[in-house]
Formats: structure tokens, sequence, C-alpha cells
């Protein structure tokens, strides 16, 4: 678990599902021991991975116990406010939400769509000045990443100025000072990098989530505040600059700044569309001049990876435009401080494993032949070749291929079926037969044998045919109970019937014994045991009765030796008595 990076994961909450590899788009996903963890190195903060991960595995990295250590300083905090919180924040007013960042510790709030307006007339005035060719938008750090690490081709086409938040880092300390802290609210993961990247300027960034805990634990409901007169933006509101939260904002406020009419505007939002769109870009036309808004969510910020709304994509784009006024006329857009950035290549080097060295690793997910490449998707990866890849460079493991573990399970089936002596089979809740063993055949007679010989399991078999008690299944599969008969007789034999359920009422097995010879064996050793224990009886009963005439003759015995006994003492006494007198 890396905290340190904006996206992690949880590892024990991670349960092979690969959506966070299906979604990924750059693949910034290593697989390692069943977990899915996030690769920096390759990773834009796009958040996909966290959009979709049914778990919650994926997370990003919560800031607010590094905000409340700033808060808790001397130094003055200022909250630089995404456009987009009026698209997350439906039911309150500007001056509510500030009421409430103030309450927080917040020393004065800021819209960063100030930073844009920045922005757009930088842009507007190297259109306007600048040679023909192809320009890029650095408006959005996720897109930047991209164009960065997987187009490095067109780096240096990225504008050479910072992006809407540095701009208003700048300006901010243009007019409060250097020693001021600036914090950033909005909907985004890829701000948490440049926070990271420029702590000179941007020393934090929350999302929108994030900053909803703190005013829970604060006991702040922003609804029920009442605002003060204070209680506004610094050092005012935006202007055209709120529109950067849509798609096309950004051209749109350029172009009020831009004299120049001959521009072709692009928009292209989403890292898809980025890939499709700038894979190839190498030759613009001559004396053409292009300029590319590119952000990495669909649809702009509204979309962005740390929004909680629930309400469809336009009416966010419509509260964002309605939020939006555009002043008559163009203003002077400028500060006192630099805001030009340079946007080196950082090229991601893609594997470049050899032929065999990817049919080895086909070979060890049991794809042999071109026709084994099923191309499926089920590991995240579009093709098996490009899976191999992964394999090879230690993205990925075998286990991450279905149809290869679906062979496995197969093969480890078939060998305990085949090993077990007694019968087997495996049965839908059509009763038809999924799987059974040769013993299974056997124990129903030639016909069935020879129809597992030509078709081994006899899969799609109707069972009714061939089992004469198939209504113990049909039981079993009603009622969700398993059903044990030791001794069920059908006709002169004797089955031994375990019926167990695999997943009730779909799917249920049964393991099958004849033992009609065992149980004949059983009567015969029964009877023998009876014909033992009835001698033994009259050997006992021979011996009591023997043992009972001993005793009577012993008792005779004792009686008449106790009688002689008595008889003798008497005569002793009798002469004794005369010779007592005399004395």
């Amino acid at each position: 678990m890396n905290h340190s990076y904006p996206v992690y994961t949880i590892e024990a909450e991670c349960q092979d599902c690969y959506k966070c590899v299906r979604h990924c788009p750059v693949k910034a996903i290593r697989v390692r021991d069943g977990h899915a963890t996030v690769m920096p190195e390759l990773c834009v903060a796009c958040g996909k991975c966290v959009e979709v991960c049914p778990v919650k595995a994926k997370q990003v990295r919560n800031d607010t116990g590094r905000l409340r250590l700033l808060l808790a300083e001397s130094a003055p905090v200022y909250a630089s406010l995404a456009p987009s919180w009026v698209s997350e924040f439906t039911d309150i007013t500007p001056g509510q939400l500030i009421r409430a960042l103030k309450l927080l510790g917040f020393t004065g709030v800021s819209e960063t769509a100030l930073g844009a307006q920045l922005v757009s007339a930088r842009v507007a005035k190297e259109l306007d000045t600048g040679k023909p060719g192809l320009l890029l938008s650095s408006a959005c750090p996720t897109a930047v990443d991209y164009i960065r690490k997987y187009v490095p081709n067109l780096a240096a086409n990225i504008t050479q100025v910072g992006s809407p938040l540095m701009a208003h880092c700048r300006m901010l300390r243009d007019l409060y000072g250097e020693a001021i802290k600036v914090v950033f609210i909005g909907p985004c993961i890829g701000k948490k990098n440049e926070a990271d990247r420029n702590p000179e300027l941007l020393n934090l960034a929350i999302s929108y989530p994030e900053l909803k805990q703190l005013l829970r634990e604060n006991q702040i409901d922003p609804a029920r505040l009442t605002p003060e007169e204070e209680d506004r933006f610094l050092p005012e509101a935006a202007e055209e600059g709120a529109q950067y939260p849509v798609e096309g904002g950004m051209n749109d406020t350029i172009r009020f700044q831009s004299a120049n009419r001959r521009v072709h505007y692009f928009t292209l939002t989403g890292i898809h569309n980025l890939k499709l769109a700038l894979s190839g870009l190498e030759e613009i036309p001559e004396n053409e001049t292009i300029f590319i808004e590119t952000l990495a969510c669909p649809g702009g910020c509204v979309h962005g990876p740390c929004t909680e709304h629930d309400s469809p994509g336009l009416l966010e784009r419509l509260r964002v435009l309605d939020h939006t006024h555009y002043p008559a006329e163009p203003r002077k857009r400028e500060t006192r401080g630099e805001i030009a950035a340079e946007f080196p290549e950082d090229a991601v080097q893609p594997p470049t494993p050899t032929l065999p060295e990817i049919q080895s690793a086909l070979r060890s997910i049991g794809k042999t032949t071109p026709e084994d490449e099923l191309n499926c998707g089920g590991c995240g990866y579009d093709t098996c070749r490009n899976f191999a890849k992964a394999l090879i460079s230690g993205h990925a493991e075998p286990s991450m291929c279905v149809s290869y573990l679906k062979k496995q399970a197969q093969k480890k089936a078939n060998a305990l079926l085949k090993s077990m002596s007694s019968g087997a089979v495996i049965v839908d809740k059509k009763m038809q037969i999924i799987e059974c063993n040769r013993n299974f055949a056997q124990l129903f007679g030639e016909e069935t044998l020879e129809a597992f010989d030509a078709c081994p399991g006899l899969a799609g078999a109707d069972l009714d045919r061939i089992v004469p008690f198939a209504n113990l299944f049909e039981s079993s599969l009603q009622s969700g109970r398993d059903i044990r008969r030791d001794s069920l007789k059908v006709g002169k034999r004797l089955f031994s019937v375990n019926i167990f359920n695999i997943d009730p009422g779909e799917v249920i097995g049964a393991v099958i014994f004849d033992v009609t010879k065992t149980e004949l064996r059983r009567e015969q050793i029964a009877a023998r045991a009876r014909e033992v224990i009835d001698r033994n009886i009259a050997t006992v009963q021979e011996i009591a009765c023997r043992l009972g005439e001993q005793m009577a003759d012993t008792e005779l015995l004792l009686r008449s030796i106790a009688d002689d006994y008595a008889d003798d003492q008497d005569l002793i006494d009798e002469s004794k008595a005369p010779e007592n007198g005399r004395s």
C-alpha cells in the first residue's frame, strides 16, 4: 500500500476482478499475488481505477490530516476553489460556502477561475503573435502527464504556460505575500500531483469529498449558514474563466481574448479520445494554426473523479454556464509574477520483448496456436499478445487469463473424475449432464458406455434416459437439499447414492456406487455371524446349565459337611459335662 502517491490500493479489499486493468487507459496497474496496485511511474492520475473499482479497493489519498495541521499554523491559509463547485454544491450560495470555509479556518477564498483567465489571456497572445502550428493546452495536469509520458513527441507543442491552478497560486502570492499557504479544493486527483511537485506555490490539494468530510466532522452545514458582508471571493469574482470546467470552455475564453480568427479550435476530452486523436499526429499542414483543448475527464472537470453529484451531465454543464459572466469587452489579464512553465518529455519506454519471448509467455498460459489467442479481454488487455508482454514485464500473472484458468480447472476436474473409483456425474437444472466419468457410464449398461466412449463426459445427455432414479435429482434441485440413500434398490441391484448441491437450484452432483455384491456379502457375513452367535448362545446356556448343576451338588456337599460338623461338636460338649460337674 503506497500512501505517498495520490492513488493507492487497499490490498485486503482487492478481489481479483481486474476491472481496474481493463479500464485503465495506460495500463498503469501491476497485478502481483492477485492484488492490483498502481504504478506511479506509468500512472497519469485520471482516477478511472477509483471510479470503476466495485469494492472501493482503489482509494484517493486523503489529505484532511495535513490540512488540519496547515490550518493550525500561524500562517494565513487561502483556498483556491475550482469553478466546478457550482455543480457539486447545488443547494448553497457562494457566500454560504465561503462562510463554511472560514469556519474551518481559511483566511479567505478565491476562485481558481481567476488563474484560468490569466492562462487564456497568455495563450490568446501566443496565438496572435506566434507562428502557425499545433498548440496543446496545459490546463489539465492529467492530460499534460499523458502527453509527456505516452505521446512525448508532442510534449514540445504544449503551451508554455502553467495550469490555471499554478497561475492562480502565483497571483495569490503576489497579492498576499509569499508566506501564505494555498490549498486547492476541487474534483481532480491530478491536482494532488501538482501540489506534490510544486510545494513552493501550492501547499495542498483536497477533493470535494474531503471537504465534505471536514464539514461533517466540524458539524458545519453550509446551507444553514448566513453569510456576512465580507464573505466574498478574493480579490474579486471570476468572469469568463468560470467556464473552464466544461468541455470547450477554455476555447471559448481564448476566442473571447484572441484577435486571430484563423485559429482552428478543437476539444478532446477523455484519455481514450486523446489517444485516438494524438497518436500518429506528426505532420501539421503548413500555415495552419491549431489549438487543442485537452481534458482527461469526458465532458470536462464537472465529471472529475472526485465529484459526488448524481445529476445528468447536461445539467451540470448548464449550472457552470449559468454561473459564468463575460465582461462586455475583453479585459487585460496579467499578473506580476511569472506564470510560464515547461513540460519536458517524460516518455514511458514500452517493453520490447522478442518474438520467442512472447511465444514462450503465450505457451505459459496454454496458447500454442493462433486459434488459442481468443483476445477476449478478460485479463484487462485487449489482445493475448499484449497480455503476454505484460507477463514478461512483470505487470501481470498467468492467473489473470480466464480461458487459461478454465482449462486448468477442467484438467483438474477431469483428472479427479477419472481417478474416482465410483461413478460421478454433474447435472444442470434442465436435467442434462454437464460432466461425468467413465465409471458412471459403466453403471448403467453397455449402450451408455458406448455413448461415453463416443462422447467423453456425455455433455448434454438427458439424465432421465440413463438413470432410473432421476427423480431423486429433480427432488434435490427443487428443494436445494442434499439426498443420501445407502441402499437404493433398483430391480435386482442396490445403489449407494449421494446427491449434493453445487449451485442450489442450478447445478447438482452425485457420487454413485453399485453395492449389490457388497450387500450380498454383508448378508452372508451376517448369516454366518448369526450362526456363530446361536452356537455361542447354546454354549453359554449349556455352560450355565452345567454351572447350575455343579452349584446344586456343591450346595448339598457343603450342607452335609456343615451338618456333620455340628453333630461332632455336640458329642464333644456332652463328653465334657460330668467332669465339669464334679469340680
